[in-house]
């Protein structure tokens, strides 16, 4: 089946009418190869892992997520910017691509209640901080210590477009499928280095250590606009 919505710099659809408005700021990709019959068990029904460059990935990524707010009403100071850090990996539904979540942790109780409840996403609460400039960035989430060395600004490459440019996220909930439509600016990407990393987020998902080195980005940011939740049809 042909997929409709592609993973890549652009996305296929426009999120026209939006209801959720925030900001990803200083984020990183740390990205890892895995064997496919090692995720397929954490994949849920009605999704397919989907492979890139041969292979299945998880992806680490630590940010801020600044400015989070429904449209036409302002940031909450104070409240609207937090860290958090997501693992996710690379799936479709025989139509689209997208991410599926395995663990998020995030700064905010209200939010991780209220994705757990009305989506069922994997979201624990965490306290943390991040701190950074152009040439690195330390992130403190949780159990999870992340530090990044920046370096020079990358090219368009085909596969590392397909893994950062996601434009929908996808959740089991209530026995259905369901899928948020996303969209966002091209990333301005950035060759990154994982200088250090401490976490327990492969291990709390069942995943073992990956085999070979990450593949690593990092970004000043975008602005984000999330569609209403979808359900897929069976």
């Amino acid at each position: 089946m042909t997929l409709w919505t592609m993973s890549g710099r652009h996305p296929d659809e426009r999120v026209r009418r939006a209801v959720s408005l925030q900001r990803w700021e200083r984020i990183a990709f740390v990205h890892w190869r895995y064997r496919p019959e090692v995720l397929r068990p954490v994949v849920p029904p009605g999704l397919d892992l989907q492979l890139v460059d041969g292979s299945a990935w998880v992806a680490m990524t630590p940010f801020v997520m600044a400015r989070m707010r429904a449209p036409g009403l302002p940031p909450v100071p104070g409240w609207s910017t937090f860290p958090e850090v997501n693992l996710r990996t690379y799936v479709s539904d025989g139509r689209r691509d997208g991410v599926l979540f395995l663990r998020v942790l995030c700064a905010r109780r209200l939010v991780v209640g209220a994705f757990r409840a009305g989506l069922g996403l994997p979201y624990v609460h965490a306290s943390g901080s991040v701190a950074s400039d152009r040439t690195e960035a330390t992130y403190e989430v949780g159990e999870t210590r992340a530090h990044v060395v920046v370096g020079p600004a990358e090219l368009p490459d085909p596969v590392v477009d397909s893994l950062t440019g996601r434009w929908n996220a996808f959740t089991r909930h209530l026995g259905r499928l369901w899928r948020v439509p996303v969209e966002h600016p091209p990333w301005m990407l950035h060759r990154a280095r994982l200088d250090r990393l401490h976490t327990d987020l492969l291990a709390d998902v069942g995943l073992p250590a990956p085999d070979d080195l990450p593949l690593v980005h990092w970004s000043p940011g975008v602005d984000v606009r999330l569609g209403a939740p979808r359900l897929v049809p069976d």
